[in-house]
């Protein structure tokens, strides 16, 4: 599989809001990536660039996925559920490494909160 190359800073979002919603009872798909993605950037965001970034993600080996069984509750449609790959996570992490030696020493803003 071709090197991922960077992370954009929404792939890196996407990337930690599933993360963040696989954590939950109800796993890490299209809404509940969604909803963390509002609720913790407080942004606006297109429901429609979640889904073509979670695929690209995919398409990169940096997400895998799979259909969870259908459910009364979904009227009998399943969920394409999601999880970060180990490219997924050294490619994070990379990112990460960059963004603090980028703000290290950088006190005109500030502690971080």
């Amino acid at each position: 599989m071709a090197d991922p190359g960077y992370l954009g800073e929404f792939e890196q979002l996407v990337l930690l809001a599933v993360l963040q919603a696989d954590q939950m009872d109800a796993g890490a798909y299209g809404t509940t990536v969604f909803d963390e993605l509002v609720a913790r950037t407080e942004r606006r965001i297109a429901r429609g660039a979640v889904y073509m970034t979670l695929d690209r993600l995919e398409k990169k080996g940096l997400l895998e996925s799979f259909e969870s069984a259908p459910t009364p509750q979904r009227g009998g449609r399943t969920k394409r559920c999601y999880s970060v790959t180990k490219r997924g996570m050294a490619a994070l992490q990379a990112s990460r490494r960059a963004l603090v030696q980028l703000w290290k020493d950088l006190d005109a803003f500030g502690p971080i909160r």
